[in-house]
């Protein structure tokens, strides 16, 4: 998140991908397991703006802040993938924060 510095999420863009965020200022990643554009936010209107991007020493990863639409960058309605803790001494995992939309009335029962 561009205005919070939050971790959103973690997502594969290839070439592709990259050349159409850079176009429309839309986020744009690919899914290996569907093998395709995955435009972020079609479906359910939480699309990602671009803001700005950075890459690593190696140039073999990129860091992408955005203006998060919607609240929920996460397909399972929070407003970020990693919204489970585990605590370190048990191993238990904790839901962290509040879903910011139902995914069964957005995306349908699966």
């Amino acid at each position: 998140d561009a205005e919070t510095g939050a971790v959103l999420m973690l997502a594969y863009m290839n070439a592709e991908a990259y050349d159409e965020t850079l176009r429309t200022r839309q986020v744009c990643y690919f899914s290996r397991s569907r093998r395709a554009l995955w435009r972020k936010g079609e479906q359910s209107g939480n699309v990602q703006h671009l803001k700005r991007i950075f890459y690593d020493c190696d140039r073999d990863t990129i860091l992408v802040q955005v203006e998060q639409v919607g609240g929920a960058a996460c397909h399972e309605g929070y407003p970020s993938c990693f919204f489970r803790e585990i605590d370190p001494s048990t191993g238990e995992a904790s839901i962290i924060a509040e879903r910011v939309f139902n995914p069964a009335e957005v995306y349908g029962n699966d």
